[in-house]
């Protein structure tokens, strides 16, 4: 069982610099419902992935779909990126979810291939599956017969959300409190961040015994970096770390 696990934890792949970059402030970009900006001066290390499809509430169409795809496969590569952050250019709406207008249109096939592109990308979808492992059968069994709705405090009550806050005038409270926590992370080792979310996502899908497996190839991978040497050097002359993802 550990033999695929190795394999499949290779995460440390060599670097390539990210080729495009659609930024808002990009005229090629604005026409895109996908667009990327790195944020600069004391937020540099956080990406933001904008999405901008107004006329449908930025729903999950085809369109969209691939162009995420494509950000995401480049974002992926570039070191430079340490937290990622998703936000809608729509104000009063992040994503209206699947685009039923363009599903209606589709085949059968059309359907089940663009299901499994999502799947790949979204670890939310399968929620029959996950929603009983978060919530318990019963109570996931009821939010899905019924498709009952949930307001963003009930989902923070219920554990489905980390966080829930007060909107501000702007229409923007979420999108600030989000950027705060990604600040909270950035100063992390990214290495050894990444390696947890590895760690944590691939471990909760095996029995414990597995995944205290998969804790020692992760942590296997961040011994011989110098982020870990730095780590164990500001802590003996007390200051602050300077990670920088090596």
């Amino acid at each position: 069982m550990l033999r695929p696990l190795t394999s499949a934890l290779r995460l440390l792949r060599p670097w390539k610099p990210l080729q495009t970059r659609g930024c808002a402030s990009d005229g090629a970009a604005r026409g895109r419902e996908i667009q990327v900006r790195a944020l600069e001066g004391p937020d540099q290390g956080i990406t933001e992935i904008l999405m901008n499809r107004p006329r449908a509430r930025n729903a999950l169409g085809n369109v969209f779909v691939r162009e995420l795809l494509e950000a995401l496969a480049q974002l992926r590569e570039d070191r430079q990126v340490r937290v990622l952050l998703f936000r809608s250019a729509v104000k009063g709406v992040f994503c209206a979810g699947a685009d039923l207008k363009e599903r209606e249109q589709m085949s059968e096939a059309e359907v089940e291939v663009f299901v499994q592109r999502l799947r790949g990308m979204m670890t939310e979808i399968g929620g029959t599956q996950r929603l009983p492992r978060c919530l318990g059968v019963a109570l996931a069994k009821e939010l899905i017969f019924t498709g009952r709705r949930l307001s963003g405090t009930q989902a923070q009550v219920l554990g489905l959300v980390n966080h829930a806050v007060v909107q501000n005038e702007e229409g923007n409270a979420a999108y600030h409190r989000a950027r705060a926590l990604a600040q909270e992370i950035l100063p992390q080792a990214p290495i050894a961040v990444r390696l947890s979310k590895v760690a944590i996502d691939r471990g909760m899908e095996v029995d414990i015994a597995s995944g205290m497996a998969i804790e020692g190839i992760c942590y296997a991978q961040n011994i011989p970096t110098q982020d870990r040497l730095e780590g164990m050097a500001a802590f003996r002359e007390k200051r602050p770390p300077k990670f920088v993802g090596k």
